[in-house]
Formats: C-alpha cells, structure tokens, sequence
C-alpha cells in the first residue's frame, strides 16, 4: 500500500484494502491473545512473589478479558468455509404485510447499515425499491471487509416482526415479514448462462436519490433469469452498461449458489426451508408488543433488548447460530 502508484487504479486498491482488513481481522485477534497471556504471567510472577491485593485484582479482570477475546478467536476458526472470507450481495425483500412489511425491511435496512459500520464493513449499494405508501420493498447491498460472507450467511430466511402497527387506525397488533438473501461474489463464476435466450432484461428509470441523469434515463437493469427465477438488478451506476455488468455477476453468483445448494445439505435446507415471506418460515422474531423481546427460532439466543438489537447488536445471535452450524457439521 505504501509503494509509488498503488491508489491509481482506485479498483485494484480497493480490493488489496479488503484483503489486508481480512487479514487484520484474522491476525489481530490472536496476537491480543498472546500479549494478554504474557501480561497475567507477568502478573503470576508478581504475585509468587508475595501477595498483592491491587495486582490480584488487575489479574482476575485480566483473566475475564482473555476469556472473551478467546471466545472470539474460537469463533473465528469456524469461519473456515471456502466463501467464509468473501464479500457477499447483501439482500432484503419485503414480505407479507403490506405498509408494515415495507416499513420493517427499512427497519431491518438501518439495522443492518449500524452493524455494518460497527464491524467496519465497506458497504456499496446496488439497487433499492422503495413501498408505495412507506418503507422500502427490496434493496442490494455489495458488502466488503472481515469474513462478510462468513458471518452474514447466518441472517439468511425470513424475519418477523410483531408491533402495534403506526399504519392501523385501529392501534391494532400486527406481523409482518422480511426476508434476508446472502449470496458471495466470485472473481471468476463457471457458470454457463445464454444471457441472450436465458435471461429477460428490463430496464427503467432508477427511484429516489442518484443525481438528475441517473433519475431521468433508463439506466438501472433488472435481469431475470427464466429458468429459476432467480432476479438482479442494479441502479447505483449512471451507465447502464455498467449497471448490466454488476447485475449479470450478482445474477451469476445466484445461479450459482443455487446449483451448489443442490449437492450442499446445508445450503439445500436453506433453500428448501426459505418458502414464502410469511408464515411458519421465520428464523427470528422480534417482539415489540406487548414484550420486548428477540428470540433466534434456530438457536434458541434471545435478548430483551429490542432497541439495542434494532440498533446492529445482533453478533450474539450470529455466533450463536456459527456454535449451531458447527456442531451440525460434527455431528
């Protein structure tokens, strides 16, 4: 990073960015471990020495950090999958429940973006769709930084959430759904699509902010692919070819994870369980009335502190789901 030149070609910097702050994440860690553990045995030896109240004290608060950045660490060698350390299409999709629906994809969208600026991921927004009336109905994100792949696969199926709705009239209890899509990018995807015969292509004009020229030409491409009906779609360019090209990877890159979905147990239950947007198909809810309460139906985490969940703290229960995963694969 330091050589002559290395910021002139802004993509190829970028991605040797990415890879150090991967690294980083993976080696940081482990070297905070070993300084930890040189600093108590220091401490040991003061005390073998003769006892002393204050250096016992620094000692057991001592032992209680090394316990957690070892939890950390342990964490980290579960992210050992060959996409784990990949950065991935971030997807959200409104579900049953009309304004409500859109109104928690949006939610579930803020969400996301603190935990994202938390974990200090580099975040590129693809596409957005906004709800007629509130919200948003689907949007794409390109994610890029530590395992982003590794640890977002877990919030992959539906999310459901259970207030007083601020769009009855009545003050009356509703649920509504959104459902979350993590799928990795590829360098290089060996994937045969005719993009001629095999693919619809629509474009339109992109909604809401992106400059003037960007909102008055068709610039943004929604690519269907005919066969599955797997859709993707980008509008963050004001050249449409540009936009094309991202949308044929990220659609690339969903072919693909559903072909490998089909000889990966895991990947196929995903798939097979995902269902509708609704009812029976969600891996957490969030309750906001009349409890305050967020419960993983996969793992069984559960916290009552909504705001703080609605505000990016949800690595517990993405740990907690890696711990399930592992155990599955040792079973």
């Amino acid at each position: 990073m330091a050589a002559p030149g290395f910021w002139d070609n802004p993509e190829s910097a970028k991605e040797t960015v990415g890879k150090l702050k991967s690294l980083k994440a993976t080696v940081d860690p482990v070297r905070a471990v070993l300084f930890k553990v040189e600093d108590l045995e220091a401490m040991l030896d003061l005390l073998a020495e003769g006892d002393d109240a204050e250096v016992r004290g620094e000692l057991e608060d001592g032992l209680t950090v090394l316990i957690t950045e070892t939890d950390h660490v342990e964490l980290l060698t579960l992210l050992n999958g060959p996409n784990d350390d990949r950065p991935c299409y971030f997807n959200i999709q409104a579900g049953t429940g009309g304004d409500d629906a859109c109104d928690w994809a949006e939610m579930l969208f803020r969400l996301y973006l603190r935990y994202f600026e938390r974990n200090d991921y580099n975040v590129e927004e693809l596409s957005m769709r906004f709800g007629e009336n509130a919200g948003i109905q689907s949007c794409s994100l390109l994610v890029r930084g530590p395992y982003p792949y590794g640890y977002l696969s877990c919030e992959t199926g539906v999310h459901r959430l259970v207030r007083i709705s601020p769009f009855s009239a009545q003050g009356k209890r509703e649920t509504s759904f959104a459902s979350v899509d993590v799928q990795p990018e590829f360098d290089e995807i060996t994937v045969e699509v005719n993009w001629d015969e095999d693919v619809r292509e629509d474009t339109y004009r992109a909604s809401g902010k992106g400059g003037q020229h960007v909102n008055k030409t068709s610039s943004a491409v929604r690519l269907t692919h005919l066969a599955s009906g797997l859709v993707a779609q980008c509008q963050n360019e004001r050249s449409q070819h540009k936009n094309r090209g991202t949308a044929r990877k990220m659609l690339a890159s969903r072919i693909f994870q559903m072909e490998q979905a089909k000889r990966d147990t895991e990947l196929a239950k995903i798939y097979s369980d995902r269902g509708q947007i609704g009812w029976g198909n969600s891996i957490r809810s969030y309750f906001l009335y009349p409890e305050q309460r967020v419960k993983d139906a996969r793992t069984g985490e559960t916290t009552s502190n909504t705001q703080g969940v609605l505000d990016g703290e949800i690595q517990p229960f993405i740990d907690a789901e890696l711990r399930r995963r592992a155990a599955a694969r040792n079973k």
